[in-house]
Parts: structure tokens; sequence; C-alpha cells
């Protein structure tokens, strides 16, 4: 069963020596482009790849928690506020999910 979790998640670009630098300081994950948008794309990307790789060796839950993800109970739910200097990227991430797998193993 495929299944696709959408994240809601802070990131800051810089332009640095020519090319904009981009990151997702929650998750310390980082990228780059050759424009703002190149960048912006690059670190969704970047996240997507993070997300799955996590799912596929069985930490996701346990990288969440570290990073401070909590479980919301409650159906639209508005997240934090973000600080001035962070944009919110939207990340779609696709998930393969077993048959027989038990939901409450992927609570966070």
């Amino acid at each position: 069963m495929q299944s696709t979790v959408k994240f809601k998640l802070p990131a800051r670009i810089k332009r640095e020596a020519g090319r904009f630098v981009s990151c997702c300081p929650i998750l310390d994950v980082w990228s780059q482009g050759e424009t703002k948008d190149k960048a912006l794309n690059n670190l969704n990307e970047a996240l997507q790849l993070f997300f799955i790789s996590c799912f596929e060796r069985g930490t996701l839950v346990e990288v969440l928690k570290k990073c401070g993800f909590t479980l919301t109970k409650r159906r639209g739910a508005k997240p934090h506020p973000l600080p001035k200097r962070y944009e919110s990227l939207e990340v779609s991430v696709p998930f393969q999910i077993p048959a027989k797998a038990d939901p409450a193993e992927w609570r966070v």
C-alpha cells in the first residue's frame, strides 16, 4: 500500500559565493542551487530522500522524536509559527507500507 505524508518544515536560504545554500535546520539537511528556486527544489528532494531512507532503515520514528517532532492527535492542527528568517517548505513523501504493517509502529 502506498501512502503520502506531507511535512511542513522550516527552510533557510543564503547566498554564498555566487550560489544559494538551503537548509532545513530542524533535520540538519542541506542543499544548494544556482538560483533560490533551484536551492529550494534541491532541498525538497534531499528531504524526501532523507525521509525515505530513514523509513526504509526503520529509524524514521526515532529520528523524528530526536528532532523534537510530536504526535498531533487532532486533524487540522495548526503548526507552530516560523520565525521570520525561515521560509515554509512543504515536502510530500510517498511511502510504500507493507500490507501487514502495524499502524501503532508508525506513530511519532
